[in-house]
């Protein structure tokens, strides 16, 4: 009897040790196991530098988080790749979610490809913060609720340069010519602008098409000289913009341009002197708020140059993902989905809080148009732009720039 206790309690020993030896410690592993987050940007392609600057920020926050302890006590683990064109982009997202295990997908700077990581995000029933494409139809009629928007959308960078045309008086009887990217923001952020002249008294006398290849601009620049307008206005993308900046200054056209649609890496590619008029931002380096000021100094102490608007976006955006997901205690797709849904307030480095909108998922938040200094009075290479005032006002509501219900055919 004895010896069969004994026998027993041996068995029992050996089995609770291997219990201790692999049970346990898997449970341990488990919950210091790394946050899995899936990026995809553009690093090659007209998109390439603004994608250079978006990972250089999403890569300074995943320090500056795991530094910190992590999200729940786990450190970041940040997947970042090229997402080339809009299929790749698709294929990658599939493969991260189903291969690499990730719990998110974030990034992004086409609008095409943003829209085919929407899909896939969708169908997989997993969050994906779309943080740099800016198309309103991502918003508006290919919304989901899977996918939370954080740049501003076509219309309010129209808006936040419009009423900027319209203040200085270079709106109403005006005539304006303008080109357009030939896809799917180019279209978008056209037919922004044209809602905007027609209801601010502006005309449009022609708008040309302009393929995301395209480098040689003088047939187009013709075309401008010959329909005289008042007012010429880019409505591209990427290197084209600082393509179209440079021939537009080499030929010498008299008539003032702007653009509804400008990142500050291709201005500063534009080099002193070419680049003038007004144009729209999600934010500067310059911003005097306390916050953005120590972001600027760090991202520059480390990287050696100021961060553009895409890594400051990409910076927040992460920043934005980890205190949801510890404030949820939880990286489960309906637990982040409801955390934003409250319209939570996040520190974006701004002088006004931003929050998800419940039912686009849009980030409501200032913008800002900036007009460029003179010729020789910048300080060094990255000081060509001046700030302007936020829009909308501090005593206006953030709605008053952005699409309302009746405007956004977002349907969830």
């Amino acid at each position: 009897m004895i010896r069969t206790n004994r026998r027993t309690l041996l068995k029992a020993s050996a089995a609770f040790a291997g219990v201790s030896a692999f049970g346990f410690p898997s449970i341990v592993s488990g919950q210091s196991e790394k946050i899995k987050i899936g990026h995809l940007t553009p690093l090659t392609g007209f998109l390439g530098a603004l994608g250079a600057y978006a990972q250089l920020g999403i890569r300074m926050a995943e320090e500056e988080i795991n530094q910190a302890g992590g999200v729940m006590g786990r450190q970041l683990d940040i997947t970042s790749e090229d997402s080339v064109n809009p299929a790749t982009a698709a294929t990658k997202a599939q493969r991260m979610l189903e291969q690499d295990g990730v719990a998110v997908l974030m990034g992004e700077i086409n609008s095409a490809s943003a829209l085919t990581i929407m899909q896939v995000a969708a169908r997989n029933k997993k969050l994906f913060m779309q943080i740099g494409a800016r198309s309103d139809a991502l918003r508006g009629k290919n919304c989901n609720r899977y996918t939370f928007h954080v740049d501003i959308p076509s219309t309010v960078m129209v808006n936040a340069v419009g009423k900027a045309l319209v203040r200085d008086n270079m709106m109403k009887d005006k005539k304006f010519y303008t080109l357009t990217a030939d896809y799917i923001f180019g279209h978008d952020l056209a037919r922004a602008a044209k809602s905007f002249f027609d209801a601010n008294g502006g005309k449009l006398i022609g708008d040309e098409l302009v393929a995301t290849d395209v480098t040689d601009f003088s047939p187009y620049l013709l075309k401008i000289r010959q329909g005289k307008p008042d007012v010429v206005c880019s409505n591209l993308a990427g290197n084209q913009v600082t393509n179209l900046i440079k021939q537009y200054a080499e030929f010498g056209l008299p008539y003032p341009i702007v653009g509804f649609n400008l990142n500050t890496a291709d201005a500063w590619a534009a080099g002193d002197g070419n680049l003038s008029g007004t144009w729209p931002t999600v934010w500067y380096h310059t911003s005097d708020v306390p916050a953005s000021k120590t972001f600027v100094a760090n991202f520059t102490k480390k990287h050696g140059k100021p961060p553009e608007n895409h890594a400051w976006i990409e910076y927040v955006s992460l920043k934005m993902m980890a205190q949801a997901m510890n404030e949820a205690k939880s990286t489960d797709t309906d637990q982040l989905i409801g955390y934003f849904e409250k319209e939570t307030e996040f520190d974006i480095l701004k002088g006004r809080k931003g929050h998800f909108r419940s039912w686009d998922h849009q980030l409501m938040q200032e913008a800002y148009p900036f007009t460029v200094k003179a010729k020789g009075q910048a300080r060094d290479k990255w000081d060509m732009l001046e700030l302007g005032a936020a829009i909308p006002g501090a005593n206006e509501s953030l709605e008053t720039i952005a699409l309302t219900k009746e405007q956004n055919p977002c349907s969830m």
